[in-house]
Parts: structure tokens; C-alpha cells; sequence
């Protein structure tokens, strides 16, 4: 694996970067995201986007003291197909009706994810709403809020090792980049 710090470093797009980010440092992340958001923005609700995006959501709204929702959005259907698009699977909760809403996800790139968010639950009639990240792209759509911004591709700790045959194994996508 490269260094933790290589995200740091000059950009070279031939070049693939990863950060392998621990759950010491996912829990610092979300201290500070929560910290950004609590200077700027007073929301009575979060809603984080299922999967990955419930865990800084729920996180977030637990520093906060906030109610938390989620709300299922993928570009996955079922085990194996990936779509071009992401898809709303999940309505907006309805609690979000006249609150101020924090939408939650893991990270934005192109932020088709995070616009279908923003619509489904701005047809949810809020007073306002505001998006946040764990990390977003250096280019691409950028969030009201995140705790990290760069380029390097990352690898969270709920995604680097999976069940495979009853055993936890390192995931696939990682296998050369990361030690088992």
C-alpha cells in the first residue's frame, strides 16, 4: 500500500492513490464534519443515504443529539449489477417536513447520488436542506460540508474485508493494495 499520507501528493492521474482509512480516524472524521456543521448550520434532522452513507449519517446525528433517518439510494441491484445511474430506492422519510435536514453520505464524486437525494427530499416539503461528506472529490460536486477533501481513492473500514465462502477475507477490489 502506499503511504496513508499519498493522497497528500502531487496529482498524477496515471497514478492510482489509495487511503486506507482505520475506524479511529473514520470516528476523528466525523467529529470534525459534525463540529463543520454545528458552526454553520443548525438542522434538526439528518438523513444518511443507505448504505455506506447511514454510518457518518448515524454518527453525525449521535454527536449532534439529532434524529437520523435514512433513505436508500444505489447504483447496485442485487449482489452483482452495477448501473450507469443510481436509483432512488427508498421515499424520503416523511419526518423531514418543515425541519431543517442534513443529508449524509460517505463520499461524493460525481454527485448523481447526492442530487437524487436532495430532490427526493426536497419533495418532502423541508424548511431547508444542506448535504455533507466524509470526503468528497477535489473536482466534481461538492457538498455544503465535508471533513476531507482530496483525490485518493478510499478504502473505508467497513469495506476492506468481506464474507466470502463463510470467511473474512480481504475485499477483492483491494487485494493489491492492501495486506490481508
Amino acid at each position: 500500500m502506499s503511504s496513508p499520507y499519498s493522497f497528500m501528493s502531487d496529482h498524477n492521474p496515471t497514478t492510482l492513490e489509495y487511503l486506507e482509512v482505520d475506524w479511529a480516524m473514520f470516528g476523528e472524521l466525523c467529529r470534525a464534519l459534525a463540529l463543520k456543521v454545528a458552526r454553520e448550520y443548525e438542522p434538526e434532522v439528518i438523513v444518511g443515504i443507505a448504505r455506506a452513507g447511514v454510518i457518518p449519517g448515524a454518527v453525525v446525528a449521535s454527536i449532534l443529539r439529532l434524529d437520523f433517518y435514512s433513505m436508500t439510494i444505489s447504483r447496485r441491484h442485487g449482489e452483482e449489477t452495477v448501473r450507469d445511474r443510481p436509483e432512488v430506492l427508498s421515499a424520503a422519510p416523511h419526518q423531514v417536513a418543515g425541519r431543517r435536514v442534513l443529508i449524509v453520505d460517505e463520499i461524493t464524486t460525481s454527485g448523481d447520488t447526492m442530487r437524487l437525494a436532495l430532490a427526493a427530499v426536497r419533495d418532502a416539503r423541508p424548511a431547508e436542506v444542506r448535504t455533507a461528506t466524509s470526503f468528497a472529490r477535489t473536482s466534481g460536486y461538492q457538498p455544503d460540508y465535508s471533513a476531507l477533501t482530496m483525490d485518493a481513492n478510499v478504502i473505508f473500514p467497513w469495506d476492506r474485508k468481506i464474507f466470502d465462502g463463510g470467511d473474512l477475507v480481504v475485499n477483492p477490489r483491494y487485494q493489491d493494495v492492501i495486506d490481508g
